[in-house]
């Protein structure tokens, strides 16, 4: 994983592209079922896909603003207006979608709930979501194997860990999309059974609870990323080991690291170089760390290298209070 090379947003573009077709469509099959039929269950569906939409859009957004180049208001970059309108998805999936699937289970099931018709339309409707669905599915399930092999981890693993909102909210809000045909297919099919909307009104307040879910996850992981993640501790252990193996180097006494964006890294090393190099010795390592540093690890974006005494004892506090004696072993 840490030496592999930057993944660019084209998979990623094409996977919410994909996305963002399917989810259009199939937010007017459903609009159209839900009124034919007087489905809660499938107006929920409807607002889901309206959501999901959005949601696509927001994410084109964060890949194109994401990639604008360092400027002078900006010295870092963009790198985390990704992260940002995956924030705002995740937002949307709740407002947009599971308030109103909410709204609309609850108030069919405490009220007299509308009589089903045309019943057969919302099953093919139904139907035919679940295959675009799965089309748009499959897809991000491809980018997330793909990724996750490129990093050399297992998919759930890739998924908890990754610096890339776009795959990981598209995989999330397709399964759920999926897991909600289903659940609207049950509340249909047993009001059908039945005669009670309440299970149609179930089916509608599941589904708003499922996207309360989804949202809540991929608002948890961008705020993470938002405020400033450590990379990958792999990528840090191996950046500690390249610094520690240098000849010029006595010890790493301090690793910050920062997530800028999608495979885009800040590293602050603070470093007790050998006492016997002279000023332009130090320049001229630093120098060759830093492109040591570049050329084996990629997704290094800034590098900032401190020369520091091992035998600081504010320094040492500092690292002792942020990752404890396990971590910040005493100067040998």
């Amino acid at each position: 994983m840490p030496e592999q090379e930057k993944t660019g947003g084209g998979e990623s573009t094409l996977t919410v592209l994909v996305a963002l077709g399917a989810n259009a469509l199939i937010g007017v099959l459903k609009l159209v079922a839900g009124v034919l039929t007087g489905s809660a269950a499938m107006l929920a569906e409807a607002a889901h896909s309206v959501a999901d939409t959005a949601t696509e859009g927001l994410l084109l957004t964060a890949l194109r603003r994401s990639e604008k180049p360092a400027d002078r208001r900006h010295p870092f970059g963009y790198g985390k207006e990704r992260f940002f309108w995956a924030l705002i998805a995740a937002v949307s999936i709740f407002v947009s979608g599971a308030v109103f699937a909410i709204y609309e289970g609850l108030s069919t099931m405490l009220g007299e709930g509308e009589e089903q018709t045309l019943v057969w339309v919302a099953y093919a409707v139904l139907g035919g979501s679940f295959l675009l669905e799965g089309v748009s599915w499959l897809q991000a399930v491809r980018q997330v194997r793909n990724e996750s092999r490129a990093h050399d981890q297992g998919f759930v693993q890739f998924l908890r860990t990754t610096d890339d909102p776009t795959v990981k909210t598209v995989f999330f809000e397709d399964s759920a999309a999926l897991v909600g045909l289903l659940l609207a297919l049950g509340g249909i099919g047993l009001h059908q059974i039945t005669g009670s909307s309440f299970w149609d009104g179930l089916a509608s307040l599941l589904i708003g609870v499922l996207l309360s879910g989804v949202a809540y996850v991929l608002g948890a992981t961008n705020k993470g990323l938002l405020i400033g993640r450590q990379a990958d501790p792999r990528l840090v252990y191996a950046v500690r080991d390249h610094l520690a193996a240098r000849p010029e180097v006595e010890k790493v006494v301090d690793l910050l690291t920062m997530t800028l964006g999608t495979d885009r890294v800040l590293v602050c090393a603070r470093v007790d170089f050998d006492d016997a190099l002279g000023a332009a010795d130090l320049e001229r390592a630093c120098v060759e760390i830093d492109d040591s540093l570049r050329e084996r690890f990629p997704q290094l974006d800034e590098i900032f290298l401190e020369p520091v005494p091992r035998t600081d004892e504010r320094l040492r506090a500092r690292v002792l209070d942020r990752y404890g004696a396990g971590i910040a072993a005493p100067p040998t």
